[in-house]
């Protein structure tokens, strides 16, 4: 059993200009993540939703101002990004990274290799890419493909997910995943996410505007978030509610 633990959690944009304003972005978090659990945070466009995700990545454009991130106990905020990755977190990106030059098939194994602590043998891992490509239904010349190069939205989700299937982390962070997803992509990289939870027990933090991904990913919880916090928790019919009524009864 593994936690991830969010305390009052206040963060800024690190300012680009030392003569600009600092601007606080999350105002006091507190969430729990055990897990097995999936945990849906859902609220509008500017509130905070995706800075949360990159602070507890640890991205270098915000600054953590106060509060804690506590994975089994060991804190986050003291790691580096690939630390924070080896301890067992993975972010699935909202708009994944293009690197041109690093075929997917290198950039995977590199990352498996930092993970697990050293390199899969060759014969093995092929089975092993193999076996999450066709899960996914990715066409095998992703492999000499530059990671994320020319792919289109659903091919980007689905080697997020495909990712997520290969590291195995403690927690998966999932910022907008069904965002450019066609029905039948969202149906696959759902199975994804599922079947993930299902082989590790990890916990799940899924980010999204909207409830279409929920009918297929099922949230144990759903928070609505707004002004740089969590406001209000329920279970899975607060998507439901949320869906038919929109924000604003919740945000007043």
């Amino acid at each position: 059993m593994s936690t991830l633990v969010i305390k009052d959690l206040h963060a800024q944009v690190v300012p680009s200009d030392e003569n600009e304003t600092p601007k606080e972005i999350l105002k006091g978090v507190n969430l729990t993540i055990n897990s097995g659990e999936t945990h849906a945070v859902m609220g509008p466009n500017g509130s905070g939703k995706s800075t949360l995700s990159y602070v507890i990545a640890g991205h270098p454009k915000y600054e953590v101002t106060s509060g804690e991130i506590l994975l089994d106990g060991e804190n986050v905020l003291e790691m580096s990004v690939d630390e924070r990755a080896r301890a067992g977190l993975f972010l699935a990106m909202q708009y994944p990274t293009e690197v041109p030059g690093v075929k997917m098939a290198q950039f995977m194994r590199s990352a498996v290799s930092a993970v697990r602590g050293e390199a899969p043998k060759l014969r093995e891992w092929n089975k092993e890419l193999t076996s999450a490509r066709e899960k996914l239904d990715i066409d095998k010349s992703f492999a000499h493909r530059s990671v994320n190069e020319g792919f289109s939205g659903g091919e980007k989700k689905r080697h997020e997910v495909m990712q997520l299937d290969l590291l195995k982390p403690k927690f998966a962070i999932m910022d907008e995943t069904d965002s450019g997803l066609d029905v039948d992509a969202l149906r696959i990289v759902s199975e994804g996410i599922n079947r993930y939870q299902e082989e590790t027990g990890g916990g799940i933090l899924m980010i999204t505007h909207y409830k279409r991904i929920l009918n297929y990913v099922k949230p144990d919880f759903v928070h609505v978030f707004a002004n740089g916090h969590i406001i209000t928790t329920g279970g899975a019919e607060l998507a439901d509610q949320l869906e038919a009524e929109g924000y604003e009864k919740f945000i007043k």
